[in-house]
């Protein structure tokens, strides 16, 4: 497809609004490419420590290739924005990274990414060497929307000594949760910390994993089902640990760690790139918790990790993460776009995951030849900011063996049903949000918030359809 089409399809993507990504920082340039201009490659990944990792991989890139690489960090928050103004003024880069999947579903559904393109990559490096369940969620069918790069997943949490003093199971299943939140409720403390702001996406990202341990999920047979008997489970469970068991008021993405972090709950839901930070590697987000303050390792050592909570209606519980993606993006140049992300994916791996290995899990365990090449080498990564340590000196190697594998065990509301267009919209207009705020409000009760919810997404399907 021509730019000329591209700018056509790019007013489609300014209604989808700004969805959530993973990263942080950088600038606001915009690229493209002609003959002779070096590779454009856009990534959200832009915390100023890993920017300097893929500086060094485009380096080693360029000289192995002889194909210079010019990488432009872009903000979080802008993303959408400037993706669009490129493709109205015929300025795409060549590839942009770190892409989640609702956005590169949203770009591919606007003609803006070259899955043939994506698909030769995947082909090249071997589909067989790819988590199958990392893979399967970054096509649409049988188009490859996006070359899958590495994956976080939602974790919880629990405190390992609190539960054995109080003789609790460890929190598997819903009954076992809500057991556990309820003794650990006690003056002082609460049994768990859990989102419920109506404007972060991550209370829609925490809801989600709980659904999927209970086979709840978005839409079955292309009709809104959040009113199932599966979710209404799941609503349930939230309303009881929201308004029970967690702390009042709006908490939020930061909150939720803060508390955890200060031993005022015993649980809490978050991703796996809590793990630095709770090893107390990173300056600017310590555990403060009353033993920390003699033992920074304290917190680490006694918290468990759990990929996911099974619920009572279903006997194949799901678990929740995200994979992130490279795509080629319409009028590169395929031939440099695809060389680059080979490179990345195999030569550059290693380096690529050490930008953060409690949240860049090995997609692509090995080479043909080495099957087991990149998931051994992130075994040993050190992960952290201002300090380092391996993971699995701090959790143990049998949490570093649960965090491994996560990208074979994902899922995903919408995408796995073929409804994945509802990704993008489902997560700027953040109807599970606003109905979990108005839960733990006590605005309505747990059937209530289901039919909030339900009704919001079957009008964004009707709009979508």
């Amino acid at each position: 497809m021509t730019r000329h089409t591209a700018r056509r399809r790019a007013a489609g993507l300014a209604a989808a609004g700004a969805l959530a990504l993973t990263a942080c920082g950088g600038g606001d340039d915009t690229g493209g490419t002609q003959e002779g201009d070096p590779l454009v490659v856009w990534t959200v990944e832009a915390q100023e420590p890993r920017i300097a990792v893929q500086r060094q991989i485009a380096e080693a890139f360029t000289e192995a290739s002889g194909i210079e690489v010019e990488l432009v960090p872009i903000e979080e928050g802008q993303a959408t924005q400037l993706i669009q103004s490129a493709a109205l003024s015929g300025e795409l880069p060549d590839v942009i990274s770190l892409l989640n999947l609702g956005f590169v579903r949203q770009l591919a559904s606007e003609d803006l990414v070259d899955t043939d393109a994506n698909a030769r990559v995947v082909e090249a490096l071997g589909e067989e060497t790819f988590a199958e369940a990392a893979l399967a969620l970054s096509r649409d069918g049988d188009v490859q929307v996006g070359v899958p790069s590495d994956a976080w997943s939602q974790i919880l949490v629990y405190r390992t000594d609190l539960f054995e003093a109080a003789g609790l199971e460890p929190p598997t299943t819903y009954e076992a949760l809500e057991t556990a939140a309820a003794a650990l409720t006690t003056d002082g403390q609460f049994g768990i910390t859990l989102a419920t702001d109506a404007s972060d996406v991550f209370t829609s990202q925490t809801f989600e994993t709980l659904a999927l341990g209970n086979g709840c999920q978005l839409v079955e047979d292309g009709e809104a089902a959040l009113e199932s008997d599966a979710c209404q489970t799941t609503w349930e469970l939230y309303q009881a640990l929201a308004t029970e068991y967690s702390p009042a008021g709006t908490q939020s993405v930061d909150s939720t760690r803060a508390t955890y972090f200060a031993g005022q709950s015993a649980m809490v839901l978050w991703s796996t790139f809590l793990l630095d930070e709770l090893a107390g590697l990173r300056n600017d987000a310590l555990p403060t918790c009353a033993q920390c303050l003699d033992d920074s390792g304290f917190l680490a050592a006694n918290s468990g990790v759990i990929t996911s909570v099974a619920g009572p209606d279903t006997d194949a519980p799901g678990s929740y993460g995200e994979v992130q993606n490279f795509a080629v993006m319409d009028g590169a140049d395929t031939e440099a776009a695809q060389q680059y992300i080979e490179f990345v994916m195999s030569d550059g791996y290693e380096d690529w995951m050490q930008q953060a290995p409690e949240g860049k899990i090995p997609v692509r365990t090995g080479t043909p030849d080495d099957p087991t090449r990149f998931s051994d080498a992130w075994n040993g990564l050190q992960m952290g900011v201002d300090a380092k340590a391996a993971m699995a000196d701090v959790f143990g190697q049998d949490v570093v063996d649960t965090i491994a594998s996560a990208p074979t065990t994902l899922d995903r509301w919408a995408i796995t049903s073929g409804d994945g267009a509802l990704l993008g919209p489902v997560s700027t207009q953040m109807p599970i949000p606003k109905a979990i705020s108005d839960l733990a409000a006590g605005a309505v009760d747990a059937a209530g918030a289901a039919r909030q919810a339900n009704e919001a997404v079957a009008a964004i399907a009707a709009d979508q359809s």
